[in-house]
């Protein structure tokens, strides 16, 4: 079946092409989720795209309130409508709310207005938000499935793609408020907008599509503002089956930022890997992250650090301590830091801007400091979502990449696997502190170093002013991942 391309982002993937062409398509959310801006953002998308005009039918919000609704994304809604791309057919109800319906309500009236606008227009695309207002003109749901049928009908005559909203009154119950719209539509997309543990998650799924292939399952997206750097706002899909293992690889290895820890990865990262460094707080993951930036701006490698649980002067301060200036990577335009608090934006959001500062800034290397506060404005499920694109993200583009997760206990214990994202990052450095003879020390060890050799030791790791130093082997211990540290028992003395 032909499709006509929605290009809304990530939709059109998870769609296999677009929506049918000539076909009704209706979205059913609950409130917040994001209709509207969808039902606009498909003519936008048409407008600004493919050249399509497109005719808006609104039966809840006045046209004015739409324009000011969606002026944060920045769409140029009074230009499409003065070059006679983009028209408004006012349905809302009046003012005064003293409108009666005695007898039959029809809509051939309206009908009329809908087709003179989309012939006017040569529309490609037609938009209706939303049902709800249609079904209350009826005292009966057969009699609301008729008229809705009809109007179905003659929209499909029109030779038009429409996309209609409809609300739903809970996020897992029926399709549509009134239990018949599902039926009457040739394509049904649900959006929802979950409450799970006090954090909020948007989510898409395809639930039908007559005579044509879809992706199955839920897709998380988001709403993204004009004022954000990216290259696609308002309604953002991030599907994770759009991502692929068909990235290419490399040989060519690069610095960690320190020689020993170079020889224990058997010379040093591959280029275009992702690197998880794991461990407690206070063992040296944001030192290791520095002293990654640091070594590529020293190579002339553009650097990207996110930080999530430290501020700007924060970092530079502690840098500092080390012998390491970071403004002068950033006057010099090798480095560029963003500190952002997790809970500023949702997991979604924070995906999106990543994608659009590694875009915009075009970086060799980046790190990220760290992955567990954002684990805090996540669901599980969601948060595996999310390393699972990031780490695809920066694969797909090859950036060497650093990423930090922060384990729950300070001496041993479950740490890497908990945290979604050890089976897709190539290679695994974890950190422990270490109990011996009444002080505490601290242990490397590499874990993990997908296509190289390296060193499976667990050695002693120094911070002082220079920053960190790997020491010796600890030979007279066992117990150290697991946390029971003790003396390595004399075979021969047994």
């Amino acid at each position: 079946m032909e499709k006509l391309s929605t290009g809304v982002a990530g939709l059109d993937h998870i769609t296999d092409g677009g929506l049918p062409t000539g076909r009704t398509t209706l979205v059913a959310g609950s409130a917040g989720c994001g209709k509207t801006v969808l039902a606009v953002q498909f003519l936008v998308s048409g407008i600004e795209h493919y050249g399509q005009p497109g005719v808006f039918v609104t039966f809840e919000e006045t046209p004015d309130d739409i324009r000011a609704n969606v002026a944060a994304f920045g769409w140029r809604i009074e230009e499409y409508e003065r070059d006679g791309l983009l028209t408004f057919v006012d349905a809302s109800p009046e003012p005064s709310g003293a409108e009666t319906v005695i007898g039959h309500f029809d809509f051939s009236g309206l009908l009329a207005r809908v087709g003179h606008a989309v012939s006017k227009t040569a529309a490609v695309r037609l938009s209706i938000d939303s049902l709800g207002s249609i079904f209350d003109r009826y005292d009966s749901g057969a009699s609301a499935r008729r008229e809705l049928a009809r109007i179905v009908t003659r929209v499909k005559q029109m030779g038009v793609t429409s996309l209609i909203t409809a609300e739903r009154l809970e996020e897992h119950g029926g399709v549509a408020r009134f239990g018949v719209e599902e039926f009457v539509a040739d394509n049904v997309i649900v959006l929802r907008n979950t409450l799970a543990a006090e954090r909020r998650r948007r989510t898409i799924e395809i639930l039908k599509m007559r005579g044509a292939g879809h992706r199955k399952g839920e897709f998380p997206f988001t709403l993204i503002g004009g004022d954000v750097d990216a290259s696609d706002t308002g309604f953002v899909v991030i599907p994770l089956s759009a991502m692929m293992l068909d990235h290419d690889s490399t040989t060519v290895r690069i610095s960690s930022g320190n020689d020993e820890l170079d020889l224990m990865c058997g010379g040093g990262f591959y280029r275009d890997s992702v690197v998880l460094v794991s461990g407690a707080t206070g063992t040296g993951k944001t030192l290791m992250a520095t002293k990654f930036v640091a070594n590529g701006a020293d190579q002339a490698h553009r650097c990207l650090m996110f930080a999530f649980e430290e501020s700007h002067s924060q970092l530079v301060r502690n840098a500092s301590s080390w012998g390491i200036d970071l403004r002068s990577y950033e006057d010099s335009g090798q480095l560029r830091i963003i500190s952002r608090y997790p809970e500023a934006d949702s997991l979604e959001d924070h995906l999106v801007a990543i994608k659009a500062q590694i875009d915009v800034f075009g970086p060799d290397r980046i790190a990220i400091d760290s992955l567990s506060a954002l684990d805090r404005v996540s669901t599980e499920r969601g948060f595996r979502e999310f390393a699972i694109a990031l780490t695809s993200f920066l694969k797909e583009r090859k950036i060497a990449s650093l990423l930090t997760t922060t384990t729950p206990s300070l001496l041993g214990g479950d740490s890497v696997t908990d945290a979604h994202v050890s089976t897709t990052t190539d290679s695994i450095i974890l950190l422990r502190y270490v109990e011996v003879e009444g002080q505490m020390r601290r242990a490397i060890t590499v874990l993990k170093m997908r296509g190289s050799q390296h060193d499976r030791s667990i050695r002693e790791f120094l911070i002082d002013d220079t920053g960190l130093r790997i020491g010796d082997p600890f030979q007279r211990f066992t117990g150290i991942i697991s946390g029971h540290v003790g003396p390595l028992r004399d075979s021969a003395g047994d």
